[in-house]
């Protein structure tokens, strides 16, 4: 957001907590809050991928405590009007947030919705300089996030996940328990995918894959390569593995 906008939004902002006591009784802070920024929003005066005030802007002009901010904010990311990313800010989101994230969906959730329980062993969560991942990720300097995850259905492995992951946009990936969340639902959840690519390939995987899936040797793996962004900003690139006999793709066009 240029410094016309923002300078025309924080007096926007003194105006709306001016307005008289009977509207602020009827409204709680963070609603009116919320209202702001989605007038904002919707008037076009923010645009989508636009940076909103901080939290600290809008403490000071609204005249309220952090927390409320916060949770006006944080529903409006639920709500998927804003996105949120770590160390870097508050943006507008993207209007067509929901058609692209559905297009990726959560394992767990998957699991879940055919009625069966979701566990997860982690393997690995390290820092990795690997000069290809690098690349694929966009970055001139490492080191990458890495992350090897099994998933599996009702005791059963049915994918081995290999992942490197931007540290600029989730610093705090290493500390973070992916046996209790997925990480898919982790970035999405800070920054939801706004664009996304796919390769898909019928693979034999080598002796590490096999054995964590617990397959025989000689049996092919379908493996999806898939890379996503945030903004114009590579989030994460990872690898896929699913054993052949427990595993296939369906859609509907």
């Amino acid at each position: 957001m240029n410094i016309d906008a923002f300078a025309l939004a924080t007096e926007d902002t003194r105006r709306l907590t001016s307005t008289s006591t009977s509207t602020r009784r009827t409204a709680p802070p963070y609603e009116q809050i919320k209202r702001y920024v989605l007038e904002r929003v919707e008037n076009g005066t923010w645009k989508p991928g636009d940076a909103i005030p901080s939290e600290t802007v809008l403490v000071k002009e609204f005249g309220v405590a952090r927390m409320t901010v916060s949770r006006a904010l944080r529903e409006l990311t639920t709500e998927r009007v804003l996105t949120r990313v770590q160390g870097s800010g508050t943006f507008v989101a993207p209007r067509d947030y929901e058609s692209t994230v559905l297009e990726i969906r959560n394992i767990a959730d998957e699991i879940a919705a055919r009625g069966h329980r979701h566990t997860a062993r982690v393997l690995a969560l390290d820092t990795s300089g690997d000069e290809a991942a690098l690349v694929a990720l966009g970055l001139t300097q490492g080191p990458a996030f890495h992350s090897r995850i099994v998933h599996y259905e009702a005791g059963e492995a049915i994918q081995y996940e290999d992942r490197y992951v931007n540290p600029e946009l989730f610093p705090l990936y290493l500390q973070q328990d992916f046996t209790r969340e997925t990480p898919n639902h982790y970035m999405v959840r800070l920054a939801p995918i706004q664009r996304a690519e796919f390769r898909i390939y019928a693979r034999k995987p080598d002796a590490y894959v096999r054995h964590h899936l617990d397959i025989e040797i000689g049996e092919p793996c379908l493996m999806v390569e898939r890379r996503t962004w945030v903004g114009e900003v590579v989030a994460t690139s990872v690898q896929l593995w699913h054993a052949a006999s427990r595993f296939h793709l369906a859609g509907k066009v």
